[in-house]
């Protein structure tokens, strides 16, 4: 595939739910957008209008379902996809919880997530290596559809963040030091290579608004795995 063949990967997150503003882990639960997150994904109909796009797929979930339908009205009414392989990671007997309640019920369990340990998931849940091999699994083989032309994929928080380290050769285990903001854009290129990193957390069509960041009390490694 030659370069002008590559295919151009809008990775977007899904817009605000009450539960991201309240730092409880959604996992595959299937939590809605709030107010603000209505707003955004509003926003971001009109910053996606002139990309191009040519292909939706989203997350079955509801909060990245709701975010791909106004990708789809900014794109000029491109049908969404659902693949569940876009979706959070799932986090077992995490979800539902706040980091403060799992750090308290299961200490050992809650250090080993912390530190990003690749062969570790909740009760119920999936390993971070699992769910990372899933999420670049998902996003190589719908990017692989099309060649020389533009898809978002809507999708979570965790799962940008697999992609921005398989983009950017960063291991499993390396604390998180880049931004994954509700309804950001992040541009990459797929190739039969892989993925390379453009752009990432483009919120330029968010200004205006205070975006909140919860979980950031509880550290960089904590971040990386905030609930999506």
């Amino acid at each position: 595939m030659s370069e002008q063949q590559a295919t151009r990967v809008l990775a977007i997150r899904h817009g605000e739910t009450a539960w991201n503003a309240g730092s409880r882990i959604q996992g595959q639960l299937d939590i809605p957008l709030n107010a603000m997150g209505e707003w955004q994904v509003n926003q971001l109909a009109g910053a996606v209008a002139d990309e191009g796009i040519d292909a939706i797929y989203s997350s079955d979930l509801s909060r990245a379902f709701m975010t791909a339908q106004a990708v789809s009205r900014g794109a000029g009414g491109v049908s969404v996809v659902t693949d569940k392989g876009l979706r959070e990671r799932g986090f077992g007997i995490f979800e539902g919880l706040t980091y403060a309640e799992i750090s308290e019920r299961w200490p050992q369990e809650s250090e080993r997530w912390r530190k990003r340990d690749a062969s570790f998931g909740a009760e119920g849940g999936e390993t971070l290596q699992a769910f990372y091999s899933r999420s670049i699994e998902t996003a190589t083989r719908l990017a692989a559809l099309h060649p020389g032309q533009t898809i978002a994929l809507v999708s979570h928080g965790g799962v940008m963040d697999c992609l921005y380290r398989a983009a950017s050769r960063v291991s499993l285990d390396a604390p998180r030091s880049w931004r994954v903001d509700n309804a950001s854009i992040n541009r990459l290129l797929y190739t039969p290579q892989g993925f390379t990193l453009i752009g990432w957390s483009d919120i330029h069509h968010l200004e205006g608004r205070t975006l909140d960041e919860p979980g950031e009390q509880f550290g960089p490694v904590v971040a990386a795995e905030r609930a999506a």
